[in-house]
């Protein structure tokens, strides 16, 4: 089997992976690997922007406030205010590096950030480029790493098992076994240091706002290593995403509410001042959970968006992504009002860290939506997801750069113990495919906004039979390793949603529909045999 070593490796291509990767750019050679193209990656999807105590009325405090509300008592204060503070600098690094977000003229005459405001937020925060600033700074990033001669992306290439040692009385990650998709042959990346930062698990569920690329292979291949997994249950159901016959779940971002959008009926009736005094720009669990409440209550399969009321000009320059897209099935938002339904958009919990993206494994590292970092606590407050990943990325490359740069010791550097990987059959992709179906399903009906334990227990019976299936074999094509990751952190998600006996943030079960001080703790997941 081949052997490729690096300095640092990292594992997803998105913007805390290429935040890690610029900051160790100038210590050491840094292999980037991505399953898919080097665009493909969560981060590119996000609409609404970057939240930053940026504004001449806004403070740290009030955004960490802010955060801490929406997260519903369980957000880490700590790592809160690590993100409030360092979080306008890592901004700032975007800026010099080229991004171009949406500007104005302030009140000097002088040029400044135009800040939008989101669901949550007691200010206007959001830096933003028009609609499509996930894609923005992932540009930015990327052409800084093309002008960083020591980085190199290597795409299609399929991270499988994290290589953990067990050395003295520390369990040490060495490297990653990778397959590579072109020609089918593993490889091993032997490294001082590994970041994970594959993204989130959307593809877990029937509808959702993410890319293909979204099977929460992250968190699959550290349940695998032994690593700590926490606060699963808690998955983010975006309120409003395009529900339309002719296209996929497609994301109509929380700041066209910031910008007065109405949820409403076909009919005109508004419904969100029945839920919570800041209406349309509650919180996205209260939000979602008011949304299915009309959908029941009415008997419909989707409520409404209207933005009818808002200038046309606005809406084309501020969105025009949304409208470019709802215009492709016939909506012209200027005019119609867009049918809307919640999807799944993102996870609040995974990979246990601490606060500089270290996992109980040395050496290895994991940021962005992969890891649970205690920022979210219960719920995400509307852009803080992209500040997350640039801010603990940063910190990891950090942490890295004093505790994970000296090279590996000649123990830690033999691979004369990993067997070459067999080839097994490539099975049954059909029946694969198949039971991921199931699965999804089946998380879209008992895992979603609203749950029961019933619903619970069927859920994790049948994931857990779904796994058995599977079996110990090594997969050999990159659709099987998908297929048993999106099962796997189904059966985690299930597993956690059963252990917590409250209803808090994106959490809400009828058989315990109020939160419970004695639950106010994260739900920590360990995998006893790895």
């Amino acid at each position: 089997m081949k052997v490729l070593d690096t300095d640092y490796l990292v594992i997803g291509s998105g913007l805390a992976g290429l935040t890690y990767a610029l900051r160790l750019a100038p210590h050491g050679h840094v292999t980037v690997l991505t399953k898919r193209s080097r665009t493909d990656a969560n981060s590119s999807w996000a609409q609404g922007g970057i939240a930053g105590a940026l504004g001449e009325d806004d403070s740290l405090e009030l955004h960490l406030q802010d955060t801490l509300v929406a997260g519903a008592g369980l957000c880490h204060p700590d790592a809160v205010e690590i993100l409030v503070c360092e979080g306008p600098e890592r901004i700032r690094d975007l800026i010099r590096l080229g991004a171009h977000f949406n500007t104005e003229i302030g009140p000097s005459g002088e040029e400044v950030l135009s800040l939008g405001r989101e669901g949550g937020h007691s200010r206007n925060r959001i830096v933003h480029t028009a609609d499509y600033t996930g894609w923005e700074c992932e540009r930015t990033l990327l052409e800084a790493v093309r002008n960083a001669p020591s980085v190199e992306i290597l795409e299609h290439y399929f991270a499988c098992e994290l290589l953990v040692r067990s050395i003295g009385h520390a369990n040490v990650c060495v490297g990653v076994l990778a397959l590579e998709e072109q020609t089918g042959d593993y490889v091993a990346f032997r490294t001082r240091a590994t970041l994970l930062a594959t993204g989130g698990c959307g593809q877990v569920y029937e509808h959702t706002t993410n890319p293909s690329v979204a099977t929460g292979d992250g968190v699959a291949m550290a349940w695998r290593a032994g690593v700590p997994i926490a606060n699963m249950e808690f998955i983010q159901f975006h309120p409003t995403t395009l529900y339309h016959p002719k296209a996929r779940a497609f994301l109509i971002t929380e700041a066209l509410r910031g910008e007065g959008g109405r949820l409403c009926h076909k009919d005109g009736e508004t419904f969100m001042e029945r839920y919570h005094p800041l209406k349309e720009l509650a919180p996205r669990d209260v939000v979602a959970r008011a949304i299915v409440s009309e959908m029941q209550r009415r008997e419909v399969d989707c409520v409404y968006l209207d933005a009818t009321h808002i200038p046309e000009e606005k809406l084309k320059h501020h969105f025009p992504t949304i409208y470019a897209r709802c215009l492709e099935v016939g909506i012209d938002i200027t005019r119609d009002l867009i049918p809307i339904a919640p999807a799944q958009h993102y996870q609040c919990g995974g990979v246990v860290t601490d606060l500089y993206g270290a996992t109980p494994i040395a050496r290895l590292y994991a940021a962005g939506e992969v890891a649970c970092t205690g920022v979210h606590g219960a719920n995400r407050l509307a852009s803080n997801s992209l500040l997350e990943a640039m801010v603990f990325g940063y910190r990891a490359a950090e942490h890295t750069l004093r505790c994970a740069s000296e090279p590996l010791s000649e123990e830690e550097r033999s691979f004369r113990w990993l067997a070459e990987p067999a080839k097994v059959s490539t099975g049954d992709a059909e029946a694969d495919k198949e039971v991921v179906r199931q699965c999804k399903r089946l998380m879209q009906r008992n895992v979603g906004i609203v749950r029961t334990t019933a619903g619970l227990l069927q859920a994790r019976e049948a994931l857990a039979a779904a796994l058995e299936r599977f079996g110990a074999d090594r997969p050999s094509t990159v659709e099987q390793w998908e297929a048993r990751n999106v099962v796997q952190v189904g059966w985690l998600i299930v597993e956690s949603a059963l252990r917590r006996h409250e209803s808090r943030g994106l959490h809400y079960v009828l058989d315990y529909p109020e939160p419970v001080e004695s639950e106010r703790h994260d739900t920590v997941l360990i995998n006893k045999m790895s």
